[in-house]
């Protein structure tokens, strides 16, 4: 399997259920930034990034809701001062699937150190 982060996402097929915990671990060392948590039953992926102001964590917010619409595939995205924390799993599997690695692998590649030139010199 090659990086995460270059792989498409592709829409589970019927029928299909959630990844295995042999596969989960197998993704998940390639972002072991991302923990795994699971709320009612159902796992997820997620990771809390830390910034400097709420301007940062604003633009990480609408890179990372870009990149969502981009993929068709939507995490939850808390915004808070410093702090932006994206959890990804699949409804449809209940649970992590592929994409769900692929997509926190792209999130990963998020820079918004241009965003945050922009919104400093606005003020």
């Amino acid at each position: 399997m090659g990086k995460l982060s270059d792989l498409a996402i592709v829409p589970p097929e019927s029928g299909e259920g959630m990844l295995s915990a042999e596969q989960i671990a197998q993704l998940h060392s390639q972002v072991p930034t991302w923990k795994i948590v699971e709320r009612e039953g159902v796992q997820q992926l997620e990771r809390a990034f830390e910034f400097s102001d709420f301007a940062a964590a604003l633009a990480f917010t609408n890179e990372v809701g870009r990149l969502a619409e981009e993929l068709d595939h939507h995490p939850r995205i808390t915004t808070e001062w410093g702090k932006v924390t994206v959890t990804w799993w699949t409804h449809k599997v209940a649970g992590l699937h592929r994409n769900d690695f692929v997509s926190a692998a792209k999130a990963d590649e998020i820079d918004v150190t241009e965003q945050l030139s922009d919104v400093s010199s606005v003020s």
